[in-house]
């Protein structure tokens, strides 16, 4: 197996991704059933890593994604200018009616003993409707692209969707760019093209393609089709738990240079113990544990990858870039939105301390 190898900067993008945008509606602390007024937040699975890198990390940063050509749109293309995030649209029109949609996501805040509340309108969605031949990757990688990502939502949006991924990866390959995936195995999702069966199929498809791979263990095993331990017979916090799927993992993905997970226990909707780990280059690093005052959970594993990918990408050690996604991951859950609203300095304090090689 060959070292993660990260291109260096000549212009164009420092990292692409591919995914879906959405709107998500949230009341704050108060139920839907009893709101009355919501922020909008503009997120996505995948967008959010761009975001990220490139309001907090300043790295040049771009999206590949479906556009709807009516006011909510708008409001999306505005949010994603505000994050400085280059966009590259395939553009649908709204029937004035029934759409093609922007996808929206509900989902209160929660408080104390009771947990966030979170469902979906996904209903003829745009992105969903994105297939091979919808984006020119030859003029997009052709610019420069160090890094490619996309995603396990949006892999299991639509017939096409995954389709389009393994075309964008296979692009990104040749051009020379590291390719990520975040699994976030969602078997609902899975359950309207083909379920867990096709979820493991298209997931190992994509793995085949990968340097880089972020999901827990779960992820791992109802993703991949990994065998493992009872996720829920150990602490959640116990990062051996995550390590002893690697070594499986990489048997079967021997392309794969890196894994990496955070580590969560949720004592209460608004208090957790918070950690990461990283496998990269067959070496294994583990972060410090701290305890979140959560106000808006969404997002933090989004929040974690940007950092790591971002400390990656400027050329910092391992275990530097493990604690700044660490550090940056944690951030993001004090405020809300799915996007980050921290500032590098402030990532970079937090991060400092402490070793985070495993200790033998």
């Amino acid at each position: 197996m060959s070292d993660l190898t990260i291109p260096a900067g000549k212009g164009g993008l420092d990292f692409l991704s591919l995914g879906a945008l959405v709107t998500r509606l949230d009341p704050g602390i108060i139920p839907f059933r009893k709101a009355r007024s919501l922020d909008i937040h503009v997120s996505g699975g995948e967008y959010n890593v761009s975001a990220n890198l490139s309001d907090c990390f300043g790295l040049n940063t771009g999206v590949a994604t479906a556009m709807v050509d009516y006011p909510i749109g708008e409001l999306v293309q505005g949010r994603v200018r505000e994050m400085g995030v280059t966009p590259f649209y395939k553009h649908f029109k709204h029937d004035g009616v029934r759409g093609p949609n922007i996808a929206t996501v509900y989902s209160d805040q929660g408080h104390g003993v009771r947990a966030p509340v979170v469902f979906y309108n996904r209903a003829n969605e745009a992105g969903a409707l994105l297939k091979p031949g919808d984006f020119d990757w030859a003029g997009i990688f052709g610019s420069g692209v160090r890094w490619f990502h996309s995603g396990g939502i949006f892999a299991s949006l639509g017939e096409t969707t995954a389709p389009l991924i393994v075309e964008g990866m296979d692009a990104a390959k040749a051009a020379g760019a590291v390719t990520s995936f975040d699994l976030n195995y969602r078997a609902k999702l899975w359950a309207s093209v083909g379920g867990d069966a096709r979820g493991q199929q298209v997931m190992r498809t994509i793995a085949g393609k990968l340097d880089c791979l972020i999901g827990n263990e779960e992820d791992l095993q109802k993703g991949l089709g990994i065998a493992g331990p009872d996720v829920h017979s150990k602490s959640k916090l116990d990062p051996e738990t995550f390590f002893g799927l690697i070594d499986r993992v990489v048997d079967q993905f021997p392309n794969i240079k890196m894994v990496a997970t955070t580590l969560r226990e949720v004592h209460s909707t608004n208090r957790h113990d918070w950690a990461a780990v990283l496998w990269l280059n067959g070496k294994k690093y583990v972060s410090p544990t701290m305890q979140l005052d959560v106000i808006d959970r969404i997002g933090g594993g989004d929040g974690f990858a940007a950092g790591l990918i971002a400390g990656l990408l400027m050329g910092r050690e391992p275990e530097q870039a493990l604690r700044l996604g660490w550090a940056h991951g944690a951030l993001l859950t004090t405020f809300p939105g799915d996007t980050t609203m921290a500032r590098l300095p402030e990532v970079e304090a937090l991060a400092k301390g402490g070793t985070a090689r495993v200790q033998r």
